[in-house]
């Protein structure tokens, strides 16, 4: 399959100090499934930053969607931002809606009629174990339940590319396992999937996926330090 994302010598500096991120290359192919790990601090958020477009390189080329991201006039980024699901480690629900709007909030965006959201927001609810809490603010919903919501928010609208940091950390192993099977059967309607976990043991559910390795900003290759799960595949870099 074709790459639907390209790294190529990426550098990521915040401000004036040392690079977060060095000399990043690598190719996504079009309805990949991938995991990225690497201890904390090894430069997973930052990455995934840049993969869903909040961040621009310092230097480097990145290419989405057979278009220059370095380059591109940032007028056109909020089209392909929408092209894009997230899933982000501290939810970033809209205080003010309800789940069910929260949920609903790509798909009025992208202007699908009112009449054509409410039957797969409530499914969507529904899968993620909330279909009785569609009125509920998230002020009201626990810390899990807030995940679950923004899980729905992120694969709703079936984006292109996935990213999810850490989407399972405030859930139960059933329901993070449940979440991992919508994250797959998302992918296989040909959906990329980056997810970023530090759990081993979500890691071997999906035997088809690939693993990219970080640690200290870089890409780490086979021989680095960090284990593979038992059934996963080594994501070479270039």
């Amino acid at each position: 399959m074709s790459g639907i994302v390209q790294f190529e010598n990426v550098g990521l500096r915040y401000g004036t100090g040392a690079e977060t991120l060095s000399d990043i290359s690598f190719t996504l192919r079009q309805g990949g499934f991938y995991f990225l790990t690497g201890p904390s601090g090894a430069g997973k958020t930052s990455l995934l930053r840049l993969l869903y477009l909040a961040q621009r390189p310092s230097r480097g080329m990145i290419r989405m969607f057979d278009q220059d991201i370095v380059t591109m006039p940032r007028d056109i980024l909020p089209g392909l931002r929408r092209k894009i699901g997230v899933v982000f480690q501290d939810f970033r629900l809209l205080p003010h809606l309800s789940a069910f709007d929260n949920v609903a909030l790509p798909l009025r965006i992208a202007g699908v009629r009112e009449r054509e959201i409410q039957a797969p927001v409530q499914e969507m609810l529904n899968w993620v174990g909330l279909g009785e809490r569609g009125a509920a603010r998230p002020a009201t919903l626990s810390g899990g339940e807030q995940q679950r919501v923004a899980i729905a928010r992120a694969v709703i609208a079936r984006p292109e590319v996935l990213v999810a940091d850490e989407p399972t950390g405030n859930v139960d192993p059933d329901m993070a396992a449940r979440l991992l099977y919508l994250f797959d059967a998302l992918n296989r309607l040909g959906t990329t999937i980056i997810v970023a976990t530090h759990d081993l043991h979500l890691l071997s559910r999906i035997t088809s996926a690939e693993m990219i390795r970080i640690d200290n900003g870089r890409i780490l290759d086979p021989t680095g330090t960090l284990r593979n799960p038992p059934g996963a595949r080594t994501y070479r870099p270039q």
